[in-house]
């Protein structure tokens, strides 16, 4: 298999309150490769920033990675259309100057939980046409706008999606791998890893696992290496790409109620097989021993400022554990 960097997402310590350059640092002193800064710090409108963030990233041998794109072309609180295209424009020239080739985009919905979200085709159609509209932008800085499977969109969906935007893999759309995500979207991590493979561009690597209790499922976040994510089958995968990608960690609290008895609900997951179903279901009564064991819990959103930093730094040891045994070396 090839080689890893192996870094962090900096969502995951922003309870300490660190600046983008005391992140970098955080990264040096606890074996990390490099950040990727999901959500564009304030400072990224001043260029001279970006030239000493990019310098001293290179300085140090770290990786950069940089967030701040959309896809929804909607205010989620709203319903109102919206243009996105203003807003990606400036995350890709920042991208740019920084040397990097790739942009996170996550608009941060749960629209099908709600009964009166813009339905998903709708979603899609306008997506794609807001989309294609801003392809020559993306192109003329080399940009991949890299949509995260977030609680958003299946992988099946985001396949209609490049398809409706005649889009290529690696030419301006992509995907970050958010490894956690896809179970809260009623995926199997390692089959929908294969799905849209050669489509990922960055990652957000990140451990949980899945309950079934009376209300419907239940999907939370774990330390790397105490959920239920087939980190070996997930990196085998990504290790068959023709391009370099980095294993950002991101990790943070909290659980999400999938109701999956409720008869509405589940109709919104058109593409869900009964073979996938039944996987989650295993993924569930795993999770169900492990927590019966007290190997697993559900950690509080509320707990994560206290525990973030000693729990991200167990996380990049696991990561590099998994890589190691399976006869990768760092970079």
């Amino acid at each position: 298999m090839k080689k890893f960097k192996v870094g962090i997402d900096s969502y995951s310590l922003k309870p300490l309150g660190l600046s983008p350059f005391e992140a970098l640092d955080w990264a040096l002193m606890n074996d990390a490769d490099g950040v990727q800064f999901s959500e564009a710090p304030e400072q990224a409108e001043d260029r001279m920033f970006l030239d000493e963030l990019s310098q001293y990233a290179a300085q140090n041998n770290l990786y950069l990675e940089w967030g701040g794109g959309e896809h929804v072309p909607f205010d989620l609180a709203t319903g109102k259309a919206k243009d996105i295209s203003a807003v990606n424009k400036k995350a890709a020239a920042q991208a740019s100057r920084l040397g990097i080739r790739t942009v996170r985009s996550c608009s941060g919905g749960l629209m099908r939980w709600k009964e009166d979200s813009i339905p998903t085709e709708t979603l899609l159609r306008e997506m794609a046409k807001s989309l294609r509209a801003q392809k020559p932008i993306l192109k003329d800085l080399g940009l991949v706008l890299a949509i995260e499977t977030h609680f958003e969109f299946t992988t099946f969906e985001l396949l209609k999606l490049f398809d409706m935007c005649e889009a290529q893999p690696g030419e301006y759309l992509g995907i970050c791998l958010d490894t956690m995500n896809l179970l809260t979207m009623l995926e199997d991590p390692a089959a929908a890893t294969r799905r849209v493979l050669p489509w990922i561009v960055t990652t957000h690597i990140k451990d949980g696992a899945i309950l079934l209790r009376a209300d419907g499922l239940v999907s939370f976040v774990a330390e790397a290496g105490k959920g239920i994510v087939d980190f070996k089958k997930i990196f085998e995968e990504l290790s068959s790409l023709g391009r370099d990608i980095h294993l950002s960690i991101e990790d943070h609290g909290g659980d999400f109620l999938i109701p999956i008895f409720d008869p509405i609900f589940i109709t919104k997951f058109p593409d869900l097989t009964v073979r996938e179903l039944t996987g989650l279901l295993k993924l569930a009564s795993r999770t169900h021993e492990l927590v019966n064991r007290k190997e697993l819990s559900i950690l509080d959103r509320s707990r994560w400022p206290e525990l973030c930093e000693a729990r991200v730094k167990r996380d990049i040891r696991h990561i590099r554990k998994v890589l190691e045994t399976d006869g990768q070396l760092r970079l």
